[in-house]
C-alpha cells in the first residue's frame, strides 16, 4: 500500500497567468473523487511572492469534501500563514518548507535557518493547540545547486533535530531535481529505521527519463509516501530549473502495477482528473 499526496497547488503556483477560481475548484473536486490520502490544495502566503494561490480560501469554500475521506494540506511560510489556515475546519495538514540550504531559504520564505527553525516551534505549537498536523518538507534535502554546504548526514541530522522538536511528519524535497537513486536510499535507508514515531514522505521533482529510478529507489529502502502532481506538472517557481517538475501521477501509478501495489485509487476518477489536468494546463501554462 502507498499513501499518496496530489499536488495541484505545486502543479499551479509557479503559472503567471492566473487560472481561474472556478477552473481550480472543478479540478480539486475532481481530485477528490479519487481516493488519495492527501490533497495539496493551496496556500496562505504572500500574494506578492505566488499570485497564482490568493485565492486559496475563496477556493477552499467552495470545495466538495462529502466525496470521501481525503485530507486538505495548505502550505504556509510563517506563523500569520499558520494562522490564516488554522481558521478553516477543513484543513488537516499545514506544510512548511524548511531548506537546509541557507540561500534556498532566504529565497523561498525570507529567512535564515535559524530563524525558520524558530518559526517552525512557534507554529508547531500553534497546531498543536488547533489540532492541526504540521509537515516539514526538508527542501533541497538531496543537494542544491548554490554552493552551499551539503551532505546526506546534514539532511538526517536536521531530520532528527525537527523530531526532537515534536514534528512527526516530515517529507524529504528533492527541489531541484538533484537526487539520485543512491543518495534516496542513502537517506530514506538512515531515518526509517531510526525515527519510527515519523511519516517520512518523499516529495521528489524529476525528469522524466528518471523518475521510475527514483521511485523505486525510495520504495525498496521503505518510503511508503510520495507526493505526486499529475502529468508531472509543477516546481518551485523559487528554484532554478524549469524543466524539472513534479513525479507525474501516473508514473507512480505505472510503478504501483508493475510491482503489484496496491493504490487504492477509483481509476475510473482518476483517468477524468487525468484528462482534465491536461484542458487546464495546456491552456494555463
Amino acid at each position: 500500500m502507498i499513501n499518496i499526496t496530489e499536488c495541484p497547488r505545486d502543479a499551479m503556483q509557479g503559472i503567471k497567468q492566473q487560472i481561474p477560481s472556478e477552473l481550480k475548484v472543478e479540478y480539486i473536486n475532481q481530485l477528490l473523487k479519487v481516493g488519495f490520502k492527501t490533497i495539496d490544495f493551496g496556500s496562505f502566503v504572500s500574494p506578492k511572492a505566488i499570485p497564482q494561490m490568493q485565492d486559496t480560501a475563496k477556493v477552499l469554500d467552495l470545495l466538495d469534501l462529502s466525496a470521501g475521506n481525503t485530507d486538505l494540506l495548505a502550505i504556509i511560510a510563517n506563523l500569520r500563514g499558520a494562522q490564516e489556515a488554522c481558521a478553516f475546519e477543513e484543513i488537516s495538514y499545514l506544510g512548511f518548507p524548511f531548506s537546509i540550504s541557507e540561500t534556498f531559504q532566504q529565497r523561498n520564505t525570507n529567512s535564515s535557518i535559524e530563524e525558520s527553525l524558530a518559526r517552525v516551534e512557534e507554529i508547531q505549537r500553534l497546531c498543536l493547540k488547533k489540532k492541526k498536523k504540521l509537515l516539514v518538507y526538508i527542501s533541497m534535502a538531496f543537494g542544491n545547486p548554490y554552493g552551499d554546504a551539503w551532505h546526506a548526514d546534514i539532511a538526517i541530522d536536521w531530520c532528527k533535530r525537527l523530531n526532537a522538536l515534536g514534528i512527526k511528519h516530515l517529507a524529504l524535497a528533492d527541489t531541484t531535481g538533484s537526487s539520485t537513486p543512491e543518495t534516496i536510499s542513502q537517506l530514506f535507508g538512515a531515518l526509517l529505521p531510526e525515527l519510527k514515531n515519523v511519516e517520512l514522505g518523499a516529495h521528489l521533482h524529476s525528469t522524466k527519463d528518471k523518475s521510475q529510478e527514483k521511485l523505486k529507489a525510495a520504495y525498496e529502502s521503505g518510503c511508503r509516501n510520495f507526493d505526486v502532481a499529475i502529468h508531472g506538472f509543477g516546481g518551485c517557481p523559487m528554484a532554478a530549473d524549469d524543466l524539472t517538475g513534479n513525479i507525474a501521477t501516473e508514473d507512480l501509478e505505472s510503478y504501483a502495477i508493475t510491482n503489484k501495489i496496491n493504490l487504492n485509487l477509483n481509476k475510473t476518477e482518476l483517468d477524468k482528473a487525468y484528462e482534465l489536468g491536461w484542458k487546464i494546463f495546456n491552456v494555463y501554462h
